[in-house]
């Protein structure tokens, strides 16, 4: 969210609604409240579904969950996986990896989206570029955290 307070503010603010088409007295009158909060419980969401891209031991862990005995921590499934953490649990646990994997996930998912939308819309090369620029940076910096840290 301090992202975008950046990107559509300071940074790219004046263009953006230029794109948009707003002015500043069109944009009086939104409950900011109740944007933010929405926008902060749809970021979670973003950032559950990113977790699975970046961190990559999440693959083993669902391809093991339904075999006998692993969510009750016991049979081989799970004394195999035990042992799979132990030994590659760190591996490409990097901000850095996360974030390479937050900006596959910006430029190949997002961009074609947004800009397919943009399309039917109507909307310039500009509108695109601010839009999937702001997703490819907060993305990055999503899965770099989640990557890191989680």
């Amino acid at each position: 969210m301090f992202i975008g307070f950046l990107w559509y503010g300071p940074l790219f603010g004046n263009t953006w609604m230029r794109q948009m088409g707003f002015t500043k007295e069109s944009l009086e009158g939104t409950n900011m409240v109740k944007t933010l909060v929405i926008c902060f419980i749809l970021s979670v969401l973003i950032a559950f579904a990113l977790m699975p891209m970046v961190i990559h031991q999440m693959g083993a862990y669902s391809t093991l969950a339904g075999e006998p005995g692993f969510n009750e921590q016991t049979g081989e499934a799970y004394s195999y996986f035990e042992k799979f953490v132990s030994t590659y649990g760190d591996r490409f646990r990097t901000f850095k990896h996360g974030a390479f994997h937050g900006i596959l996930y910006g430029v190949f998912l997002i961009l074609p989206i947004l800009g397919i939308q943009a399309m039917f819309e109507k909307k310039s090369f500009k509108y695109v570029a601010i839009n999937a620029g702001y997703w490819i940076v907060t993305l990055a910096l999503m899965g770099g955290i989640i990557c890191e840290w989680l």
